[in-house]
């Protein structure tokens, strides 16, 4: 267990944790939302520093990212707990371990091996996936900064609601993130416990920190599916910046949402040609092989990146430009 960060001490060995914007504040002996950090006799100690759930060699494309480095390998680790509590989780198994079981596991890891290992499998980057991140931020910094040492790019698949010191804090060592936009504010409370301004807010902040942001929406039936919740997210990303890529995911039953349908390609057609009607210069639709995940010029419509599931079969770019028309496309390319 590794003393955390982000948190103050109060009366009564009480703690104010300030790492997400839950900003829990924790009695002695018990944890936070997250589940993985618990204030033992006034600190706040991390219980999964170095204990990774998961570790796999993943396409970027995967995560999913792209228009950052398409076509490369990105290491990808994560330590048990989240923040949310996502009745869709497609990884509940891991993510709710902490809450749903009360059990932390995971095997002990020391930062640079994770970087040597990602090194030894040529991967370009390191993605700190599958749960959310932010809860193990301590650990994610200290192979975050090994990794740039050794010319690695770090890309964070995240919830998007961690707080703004915990962000300004990772920035310097993050080349990327794709935030998980999930629905207006009435989807957040009921479906994921949280709230969707924290989210939104901090998508605005990676843009002025300079972070490459790319957002996913799954479309759940029922849930987020309406024509006017997909255009407010539309809108508020092009707001923000038109050239966000915006991958709209299909939902299959799962976790505790598996008497709910699952997402058919019209559902995510609808949702490209929301993406594009509010200006939204590059939308594909995941999930659903064939569905629009190719990459087209927004000028002159060339087709750029041809993608297969996650494999890049051919990429026309020409130093990040479309060779036809010399348009520069947004993107870590």
């Amino acid at each position: 267990m590794k003393e955390a960060m982000f948190y103050e001490r109060l009366d009564g060995d009480v703690v104010a944790c300030g790492l997400c914007h839950h900003f829990c504040k924790i009695k002695p002996g018990h944890r936070g939302i997250c589940g993985v950090r618990e204030n033992q006799d006034g600190r706040l100690r991390s219980l999964v520093y170095g204990r990774l759930i998961a570790m796999h060699l993943d396409p970027i494309e995967k995560k999913p990212f792209y228009h950052f480095l398409p076509g490369s390998q990105s290491y990808s680790i994560a330590t048990v707990g989240c923040n949310f509590r996502c009745k869709h989780c497609q990884n509940a198994d891991i993510s709710q371990m902490p809450a749903d079981e009360g059990r932390i596991e995971g095997q002990e890891v020391e930062a640079k091996e994770v970087v040597a290992e990602a090194l030894a499998l040529r991967a370009r980057s390191i993605a700190y996936t599958y749960t959310e991140p932010t809860i193990f931020m301590e650990y994610a910094l200290d192979v975050a900064r090994l990794a740039k040492e050794h010319g690695l790019k770090n890309v964070f698949v995240s919830n998007g609601y961690m707080s703004r010191e915990a962000l300004e804090a990772a920035a310097p060592y993050l080349d990327a993130v794709n935030v998980d936009l999930k629905g207006d504010d009435r989807f957040y409370r009921e479906v994921c416990g949280a709230r969707v301004e924290p989210v939104m807010e901090n998508i605005r902040l990676m843009k002025e920190l300079g972070i490459w942001v790319e957002v996913t929406t799954l479309v759940i039936p029922g849930y987020n599916d309406s024509t006017a919740q997909l255009r407010e997210i539309a809108e508020f990303l092009a707001g923000v910046d038109r050239d966000i890529p915006w991958h709209i995911s299909a939902f299959y039953p799962t976790y505790r949402l598996t008497d709910t349908r699952r997402t058919r390609a019209e559902d995510l057609r609808m949702g490209l040609e929301i993406g594009r009607a509010a200006g939204l210069r590059y939308t594909y639709a995941g999930n659903i092989p064939g569905e629009s995940d190719h990459t087209y010029c927004p000028a002159c419509g060339e087709l750029l990146v041809e993608r297969l599931t996650f494999r890049v079969m051919k990429s026309a770019l020409v130093d990040g430009k479309c060779p036809a028309c010399g348009e520069p496309v947004a993107g870590i390319w």
